[in-house]
This record gives structure tokens, sequence and C-alpha cells, in this order.
């Protein structure tokens, strides 16, 4: 049961990064295995070879996971370049003499667009609660984001503990943010072809395969036992060979530590 918990707390926090609140681990699930059976029912329908249908099922049931994990990266890296931004914005409303509470809150207006709509969420349920630690973590949750934890806790510990070096701590942390935006992105775009390689490896064969199996004899001889072990196996060293490629090709993501 733990195990479940977690395992569901980790789907709905990648939906929330992907943008897709509203939608539950439930209900991926569900999509998947109804495209998995589309794409399996249509694939036997023009390539009457059990395991070729099989394979396509499979492929297709994993399609919204990528999509989603797809669309969650992207969100990541469009935000990343921004939190620089967000922290310079601190730091004038905390100079300009605004509660910490305002500052944060002023960001709907005046943040970077991609993270306007978390924070008007937060100014809302600040003036409805007046609970700035709670509306902090909701607020972590809406974004869902490495960053905007270390940022929202430094917020947090300065309020609790209070200090007068808050303005230094948050334009140190700005100088690091884009330090560390630049290098990734240096980084991710240099190991870009590893990873487009790693698809066009896996990809290419199964076309191929694809079109052979619409002649009738090569049908015939893939609905064989022999067939049918060849491409189970094929399958399997093609999973495996792409999670190599791309363990080789991504950079690994920052956890969030203090979700």
């Amino acid at each position: 049961m733990p195990r479940q918990s977690a395992l569901g707390a980790l789907w709905r926090e990648r939906l929330a990064q992907a943008g897709l609140e509203r939608i539950t681990p439930g209900m991926v699930g569900a999509v998947s295995l109804v495209i998995g059976v589309a794409v399996a029912s249509v694939a036997f329908a023009l390539l009457p070879v059990a395991v070729l249908a099989l394979a396509a099922g499979a492929a297709a049931l994993a399609l919204p996971t990528l999509l989603i994990s797809w669309r969650a990266r992207a969100h990541r890296r469009a935000t990343r370049v921004v939190w620089a931004d967000v922290v310079d914005h601190l730091v004038s409303t905390v100079r300009a003499g605004l509660a910490l509470p305002d500052g944060v809150a002023s960001l709907a207006a005046s943040g970077p667009a991609v993270t306007r709509a978390a924070f008007a969420a937060f100014a809302d349920d600040y003036r409805i609660t007046g609970n700035f630690g709670a509306c902090l973590d909701t607020l972590k949750g809406r974004l869902a984001d490495p960053v905007a934890d270390r940022v929202l806790e430094t917020l947090r510990m300065s309020r609790e503990v209070g200090g007068g070096e808050l303005t230094t701590i948050l334009r140190n942390l700005g100088v690091y943010l884009r330090e560390e935006a630049a290098i990734r992105s240096e980084i991710e775009a240099r190991q870009s072809w590893v990873m487009n390689a790693a698809k066009l490896g896996v990809a290419a064969p199964w076309i191929v395969l694809g079109l052979l199996a619409t002649r009738p004899e090569a049908a015939v001889a893939y609905g064989t036992p022999g067939g049918t072990a060849l491409i189970v196996v094929g399958l399997a060293i093609s999973v495996v060979a792409y999670r190599v490629m791309l363990a080789i090709g991504r950079l690994p993501e920052e956890q969030r530590w203090f979700a």
C-alpha cells in the first residue's frame, strides 16, 4: 500500500510538472489501455502477425506516459531559465519594503508568464487563509519544480527565523541559477545527437520489419515459433538499448528535496 501511494504521488507530481493537474493517474492508465488495444487491433488487421500486433499495442500503451514525460521535461526546461528572473523580482520587492507574502503574490502580475497562474493561485489562497506557510506548500505542489522548492524554502526560512541577509542570499541564488541553466543548456545541446541517434536506431529496424511483414510469405514466416522468438528477442534488445542510450545522453534531473 505505501508503494502504491508513493507511485501515485510520483505520477501526480509528473502530471503537475506537465501542466495536467486535473488529470488523475487512473485516467492516464485508462487512456493508455484503450490506445494500446486499438493500435494492436489495427496492427493485426493490417499485418496478420500476432506478435507484431502485441508489440505495436505495447508501444502504444506506453505512448501517453512518454508524452507526459516529454511535456514535463519541456516544461522544466522552459521554467528553468525564468527562475533567476523570479528571484530578481523578489529582491526588488524586498528592497522596496513589501512584505514577503505581498512580494510573492505580486509575481502573479509581474512575474514570468509561465509561472503567473501558480502565483495568482497563491495570491488567492493567501487572501483567503492568511497562512503563508500553508500557501507556500500548496504553491510548491502546483509548481512541482526543484528550483522553486529552493526559492520558496528560502523565503519560508527568512520569514520564520528572520534576518537581514535575505536580499544577499537571493542575489547569490539568482547568479547560481543563471550559471546552472546556461551550463545545462549547453550540455543538453551537445548531447542531443545521442538522443536522436537512440530514437532513430530503435525505430528504423521496426519500420523495416513492418514493411517486410506486409508480404504474405514474410507474415507466414514471422508467425512461426522461430519468427515469434526472433521478434520477442529483438523487442527486448531494442528496449534495453534505448534505455541505455537515454541514460547516456540525458542529464540526471534534479530531485525535489523539500517536497
